[in-house]
């Protein structure tokens, strides 16, 4: 089979190389009738660009990087699903890997993307991040980089991120809406800057309340939600409301619920931050604070073009979040 080049639609029209590439570029100095001649053959032939040697003059390539935790997640599903639309809108190709939550593996993911010489980076940092000197290589080799979910907390790098603070602000104030007066909340990685910053949120309003007893737990999986719930459920004085940082953590509460017979909401209460596939499968619904990962995934790619177009100007922007109402209150 044939493979169709610049050279090959020149030799068939009688004209340079040049000016077929030109042509094909809508450049305002090539004549509309010679443009309409080249893109008819170009599409006739079904001629597609060199991207390898479009790569290699322009130093950089129509490819996008993500490095993401997991994809397993519905969060990180969702965000990936917003970035992929955008790039075939923008004819962006997208390159993802996961760094599993290890900071060995997210160095090495680093490499291969400046390797790639892709064109932008879309980051969430893993829970063993110590360093920034990994990605700070980007900035000297002009890449342009948007955190988004687990950022940075220094204010030198473009972040995008659900509006945590209010979203676990919501939370605590439909708990106490609600009148729940023995609240147990579960976070999940305390050394995580989303974690810190929901758990902040969510105590200052509770700490607000004289006669509400508030008990907080961090769990880095749902195993260990599981375990936490359990404990907590076999005591003498139970909880009547649980809230969860997180799908991961809702997994394991419901998981322990379920095994001891606990009935949702006659018994307790649970409510949840979540991307919002999760929670929907439950019976009953549970109710949960919208934490979008596809909305965000539409804000970090405006971001991203905005680098990509020269726009220099460091910002960290939010999300906004709602309630969905479940039956689980």
């Amino acid at each position: 089979m044939e493979v169709i080049t610049l050279k090959r639609i020149s030799e068939v029209l009688g004209i340079s190389i040049s000016t077929v590439s030109r042509a094909l570029k809508n450049h305002p100095d090539i004549s509309a009738n010679t443009k309409k001649r080249v893109n008819e053959l170009a599409s006739t032939l079904d001629y597609e660009p060199n991207i390898n040697a479009i790569s290699l003059r322009s130093k950089k390539n129509m490819v996008l990087g993500l490095i993401v935790p997991s994809i397993s997640g519905f969060f990180y599903d969702s965000f990936i699903s917003a970035i992929e639309e955008e790039c075939r809108t923008h004819a962006y190709m997208l390159m993802i890997l996961q760094s599993s939550n290890d900071a060995e593996t997210e160095i090495n993911s680093l490499r291969i993307c400046r390797q790639n010489r892709i064109s932008g980076l879309f980051a969430c940092l893993s829970t063993k991040t110590t360093s920034m000197a990994a990605f700070d290589k980007f900035k000297e080799v002009d890449i342009p980089l948007v955190f988004f979910d687990k950022v940075p907390e220094a204010n030198h790098y473009n972040k995008v991120c659900i509006d945590d603070e209010a979203a676990a602000k919501m939370a605590a104030e439909l708990l106490l809406k609600k009148n729940k007066k023995n609240i147990l909340a579960i976070f999940g990685n305390e050394t995580i800057s989303i974690t810190r910053t929901r758990c902040r949120a969510f105590q200052k309003i509770m700490h607000e309340q004289k006669d509400v007893n508030n008990m907080n737990e961090y769990c880095d999986t749902s195993d260990a939600a599981k375990k936490v719930t359990r404990a907590y459920f076999t005591k003498k004085q139970q909880p009547d409301a649980v809230f969860c940082m997180s799908d991961e953590i809702l997994i394991g509460v419901i998981k322990s619920l379920s095994d001891l017979k606990i009935k949702i909401p006659e018994e307790v209460a649970v409510l949840t931050l979540s991307d919002g596939f999760l929670p929907k499968i439950y019976s009953p619904e549970i109710t949960f604070i919208e934490t979008s990962g596809y909305k965000l995934g539409k804000l970090a790619f405006t971001k991203m073009l905005d680098c990509l177009h020269g726009v220099n100007e460091i910002t960290e922007t939010f999300t906004k979040s709602i309630m969905v109402k479940g039956a689980s209150l």
